[in-house]
């Protein structure tokens, strides 16, 4: 039996859901271990299109356990309108099949208004986060004075931890010259929300070490992509979490040596959301004929994806710093009937060529990508189950990424369909 973390090895966006909701069907147990609902993920099983922003994929498959880990960051409202939205879809969301991580940190409202406040007062400089308050509530949580759900049990100091809150976050908000947050207001939708969601709190690693020991086969859920990681991404245009495979043993309470295999999921071309560098995005015609095939715009957000050629740089330096063991490639579709495909093999930043993105973001915006031409094909991989579907050319295309990459391709998605994905090595198998 193995363990397995699936991530993004791009900056998000690379087909995460369908992959994840693949493999849970082989797994018992289904964790979420970082970020919040400001990840998207889309799932299509026969017609019901199920999209989820916190929730773990697993919650749509019968007999799977969910959990979400204390790396998360929960909105116990967000959290209870998503159970509302698949209950809806013929989905029952309850203790048994979802548990959170007591210790896990609570987004409240005042987080997100921050969150909108702030990239409002950035202008042209915008980060171009989502809004929903992931990363000041992470800054609460590491400055120690972060509301988690375990607070929700105890109403009698929850009162004093709520005004040790306020005292940093009324400061900073008069200083901004907004509206300050009205305590018992704040605490009165504290209580109210308590008996609805502390029915899922749950010592999650003492679950999780039972899995373990039990032969029970964990499949660990990232969001986002290594390259939007707090660290190593392209900072600051990155998310407010860790990314890597690393993580999944932080943000679970799980032992790092429970972790067997790390699948890396990889788009056949590259996509981001926001602002930040992107060295091989096509402001052209070509760009938009990817984002139009490929439906590239946010599943939270709506917003329109960035798209360019694939960078074989960007991609193996993820895969050295996630840990990553083999990718799962998708929308190899998109690139059907295209005559050139351009890869990128290094970057140009004056005078130098670097094989690796630098962390400075004054390179990182002069980097001008190396590309070398590959031959495109003609057929239509859509929907392919197997190599001897695959038109000769895209299988060699397939192949050099490899090469640039220096990792195998473990899966290959050929369509939004679960069923068409070409297995090539079973991540759960590996070892």
């Amino acid at each position: 039996m193995s363990n397995v973390v699936v991530i993004g090895a791009q900056w998000g966006d690379e087909g995460k859901g369908k992959v994840v909701d693949w493999l849970s069907e082989r797994a018992d147990v289904i964790v979420r271990f970082q970020g919040g609902h400001n990840a998207g993920h889309t799932l299509v099983i026969g017609d019901t299109t199920f999209k989820l922003s916190l929730l773990p994929s697993g919650v749509v498959r019968p007999g799977k356990l969910s959990i979400i880990g204390n790396g998360v960051v929960v909105d116990p409202w967000a959290l209870l309108a998503e159970i509302e939205t698949v209950k809806g879809q013929g989905v029952a969301v309850t203790p048994e099949t979802l548990r959170i991580a007591e210790n896990v940190p609570l987004i409240l409202p005042l987080h997100g208004a921050l969150d909108r406040l702030r990239e409002e007062g950035r202008g042209a400089a915008k980060l171009g986060t989502t809004g929903r308050g992931i990363g000041p509530a992470y800054e609460d949580k590491v400055a120690r004075r972060a509301i988690r759900l375990c607070d929700l049990g105890d109403l009698g100091t929850l009162g004093d931890r709520v005004d040790g809150l306020l005292l940093h976050h009324n400061a900073l908000l008069r200083g901004m010259g907004a509206p300050e947050v009205d305590g018992k207001a704040l605490l009165d939708a504290l209580g109210a929300v308590a008996p609805k969601v502390l029915p899922f709190a749950s010592c999650v690693w003492q679950r999780l070490d039972e899995a373990r020991r039990g032969g029970e086969r964990i499949l660990f859920e990232g969001a986002q992509g290594v390259m939007l990681d707090i660290d190593h991404g392209t900072y600051p245009y990155v998310t407010s979490s860790n990314t890597v495979g690393a993580q999944a043993a932080a943000g679970s309470g799980l032992g790092v040596g429970a972790i067997d295999y790390v699948l890396g999921i990889t788009k056949a071309y590259t996509t981001r959301v926001g602002g930040g560098p992107f060295p091989t995005e096509l402001d052209n015609e070509t760009g938009r004929l990817l984002g139009e095939r490929g439906r590239e715009f946010g599943t939270v957000t709506g917003r329109r994806r960035r798209c360019g050629w694939f960078d074989a740089v960007l991609v193996r330096q993820a895969i050295r710093l996630g840990g990553i063991d083999g990718i799962a490639l998708t929308k190899l579709d998109v690139l059907d009937g295209m005559e050139k495909l351009m890869v990128c093999t290094g970057y140009r930043i004056g005078k130098d060529t670097y094989d690796r993105l630098p962390a400075s973001p004054a390179l990182q915006a002069k980097a001008r990508p190396i590309y070398e031409t590959l031959e495109g094909w003609k057929d239509s991989t859509r929907g392919a189950r197997s190599w001897a579907q695959l038109p000769a050319t895209a299988v060699k295309y397939i192949r050099r990424i490899e090469e640039l990459i220096e990792t195998p391709v473990a899966l290959l998605s050929t369509s939004p369909e679960r069923e068409d994905t070409v297995l090539v090595r079973d991540p759960f198998a590996a070892r």
